[in-house]
């Protein structure tokens, strides 16, 4: 028996399953997605990343699991050379994505140096962690971004499993964990989709383990006539000019797999795969031709089907 919730939550479509357990482990789930959006979120004024932002330079103090989420940007920043960088708050404010995404409603207004943190990255090398106290160099801000959905999503589905769920799936915003039995009492399946294709790109099979799935073409914008994204390119402090408009990662957790989604995205198609590479992980990614580009260890998580070559054409078996 399986329990199933479907709501909105860090911005983004999110979607609970729960096998097995206490009738009432969908709803404490539910409530503790809300507890870390509340802990994590930069639109809560008073929200842990919110109070450490504006105290930049200080020591402060926090819960165990914002730390968590500090640690695991500053090791997500380190893995990836550089791709993913917690610290680019600034520049994406200067971008105008400085209101939660429903706010934006498709435009922004141009904005100037609100503070000293609408600064380029500096990166996440000076951040200090010392028990439960973070301190910011002055002049940087920290957006926890995707990371924050992936960890929650671990947290999350870790937690269900202790309480005595068999099992759980937990989407947050293309950010999937799963672990334990599936509804069916075998493993989960996690569908891949384009936003421009009415159909999955491929289905990944797993036990225990992570999808996230990022693309350029959704969370867009314009100012002043100008389109934007919110994948900034911690090189430029701007929105990435990338030819790759879509990115999937299979890894052991979902903070892991945002962020590798992240620095698939920042790479050109014909190297976007580089940063995977060692890193325990498979990737797809779409470039703007239409091309669809995989790691040759994914199969291993399709049944044996191809992903299409392309968004036109069909997956297929193989041989």
């Amino acid at each position: 028996m399986a329990a199933e919730l479907a709501f909105r939550a860090m911005g983004s479509d999110a979607h609970l399953v729960v096998v097995g357990g206490r009738d009432d482990l969908a709803e404490r789930a539910r409530a503790r997605v809300d507890d870390l959006e509340q802990r994590w979120s930069r639109f809560v004024p008073t929200s842990e990343i919110c109070r450490l932002n504006d105290r930049a330079g200080e020591a402060v103090t926090l819960s165990a699991e914002t730390v968590l989420l500090v640690e695991r940007a500053v090791e997500a920043w380190r893995f990836s050379g550089g791709a993913f960088d917690p610290t680019v708050l600034g520049p994406l404010v200067r971008a105008g994505y400085d209101r939660s995404f429903e706010e934006l409603g498709g435009g922004a207004r141009p904005v100037a140096d609100l503070d000293p943190r609408a600064r380029l990255g500096l990166g996440a090398a000076d951040i200090e962690v010392t028990g439960h106290t973070v301190r910011l160099p002055t002049g940087t801000g920290f957006d926890p971004g995707g990371i924050g959905k992936g960890l929650a999503a671990d947290l999350v589905v870790a937690e269900l499993l202790a309480d005595g769920a068999a099992g759980a799936c937990v989407n947050l915003g293309g950010d999937v964990r799963v672990a334990g039995a599936g509804p069916d009492g075998g493993g989960w399946t996690v569908a891949v989709e384009h936003p421009h294709v009415d159909r999955p790109l491929v289905q990944l099979g797993l036990y225990d383990g992570a999808v996230a799935t990022s693309t350029t073409l959704r969370r867009r914008w314009t100012v002043d006539g100008v389109e934007r994204h919110h994948l900034i390119d911690p090189r430029s402090g701007l929105p990435a000019d990338t030819d790759v408009e879509l990115a999937t990662v299979v890894a052991g957790e979902a903070w892991v797999a945002e962020a590798l989604t992240k620095s698939v995205l920042l790479r050109r198609a014909d190297v976007a795969f580089d940063v995977v590479e060692g890193a325990a992980a498979e990737a797809l990614a779409v470039d703007d031709r239409g091309r669809v580009l995989t790691t040759a260890g994914l199969v291993a998580f399709t049944g044996g089907i191809r992903p299409p070559a392309s968004l036109a054409a069909p997956a297929t078996s193989r041989a």
